[in-house]
């Protein structure tokens, strides 16, 4: 038996008003989807904890069986682990993104944040201006009195690490759930080490808005990257094995280094497929290919496509759309034809890790549906996989004590 985890970040959502009182889900096409579930058995799972953070840290956590309530330090450290990032004591690790600020003639703090990403910057732009930032003397000269180094990862996702400092009683908050809205009460606050943090976000934002970078960018009609965003602070992690908890050996596929943080914590092979963006446009036919691979290696596979969540967050519900028929048409459809024609038994896990809603551009923690489909098993339940169906099977309250049961059998 072969078993496959196919996570579609962010899909799930609440009904839109302009899609008919529809979800996402229930208004895409996904005629492969379906059909496994009108043959499979759906649910609902709840990934991400009450009292911890509604995101893809949490929710991609549980779904692994890795307990985000007896785990969990932040995210970053997961990322950072993906890059073989070694956090010793004292260490803090932060996701740096690129991010833009409204161009207006008012005080940084009075500046609304309109993209998360910098506009989906492109990744060796975003390189070129972290560095240049890092690079800059003023800048470097605050950055190395707090302890700061940065470690550029080809996307507006940078890592960075902070030396001999607390993060005790420091609050930060995710960019992506406050698109929009005015920076100042968003900026990192309280501890010893808060406004060190805003201090250098500030000082970042006046050395970018001009670089010479983002003047061709403005001029080319994108986004800007005038600043940086620190978040998703964390310590050093330990997660349990993989294998020695599921008895399963596997390989993860994302274009994000959140998966393969996980991965690499938990004993899996983490898989890198070119062209994989995290975007809209990438490359499903490779991602496709690379679970093939890796099911003819291992028992276990993970895809994770990042697109739908990265569409709401971007406000683009069109994109969202397509981000789903995606997973439908370029990755569940050749999965399923390459999975029969080598004649496998085989399982599939589809869900989503939480919900991102088109209503906020923001995540939501409440439950989501799943799919499982079992090859060698007709249910013959004849529904669809999106969020009213998922309400009327099973609800599993604790995704990290369910997920990888459900997948497996156990």
């Amino acid at each position: 038996m072969k078993y496959l985890l196919f996570i579609g970040d962010g899909m799930a959502d609440n009904k839109v008003d302009f899609l008919g009182g529809k979800t996402p889900l229930q208004y895409a096409n996904t005629p492969t989807i379906d059909a496994l579930a009108a043959k499979g058995t759906l649910g609902s799972v709840k990934n991400c904890p009450d009292g911890l953070p509604a995101g893809s840290d949490t929710a991609i956590l549980s779904i692994f069986g890795c307990n985000p309530l007896s785990c969990y330090t932040g995210r970053a450290p997961l990322e950072a682990a993906a890059t073989g990032i070694k956090l010793r004591a004292g260490d803090i690790a932060y996701r740096c993104n690129m991010v833009c600020y409204e161009d207006a003639d008012i005080p940084f703090e009075e500046k609304r944040i309109l993209s998360h990403s910098a506009g989906s910057i492109e990744g060796d732009v975003s390189d070129a201006i972290v560095t240049a930032l890092f690079a800059e003397p003023e800048f470097a000269a605050a950055a190395k009195k707090a302890g700061f180094s940065v470690y550029p990862a080809s996307s507006f996702r940078h890592m960075s690490i902070q030396s001999g400092a607390s993060a005790e009683g420091m609050k930060l908050i995710p960019p992506h759930d406050h698109l929009g809205e005015v920076i100042g009460p968003l900026l990192p606050q309280g501890g010893s080490n808060g406004s060190v943090l805003r201090d250098l976000m500030k000082l970042a934002h006046e050395k970018l808005n001009h670089h010479p970078l983002n003047e061709e960018r403005r001029a080319a009609g994108k986004m800007p990257a005038n600043g940086i965003w620190f978040w998703a602070e964390g310590t050093a992690v330990e997660l349990p094995s993989f294998p020695q908890q599921f008895g399963k050996m596997g390989g993860v596929i994302s274009a994000v280094p959140l998966c393969h943080g996980i991965a690499a914590l938990t004993g899996l092979e983490r898989v890198f497929v070119d062209g994989a963006t995290g975007e809209l446009e990438t490359n499903y036919a490779g991602k496709v290919a690379a679970v093939i691979e890796t099911l003819e290696k291992y028992d276990f596979a993970a895809l994770h496509v990042e697109a739908p969540d990265e569409c709401t967050h971007n406000g683009d519900t069109p994109g969202k759309l397509q981000a789903i028929e995606h997973l439908d048409k370029d990755c569940m459809a050749p999965l399923i034809k390459a999975f029969d024609e080598k004649g496998w038994d085989y399982r599939i896990l589809f869900l989503s890790d939480h919900k991102t809603l088109t209503s906020t551009r923001g995540h939501d923690g409440s439950p989501v549906p799943f799919l499982l489909y079992d090859s060698t098993v007709d249910t013959g339940c004849g529904l669809t996989y999106c969020e009213d169906d998922g309400a009327k099977g099973t609800y599993y309250p604790c995704g990290a004590e369910s997920c990888m049961k459900i997948l497996f059998g156990i």
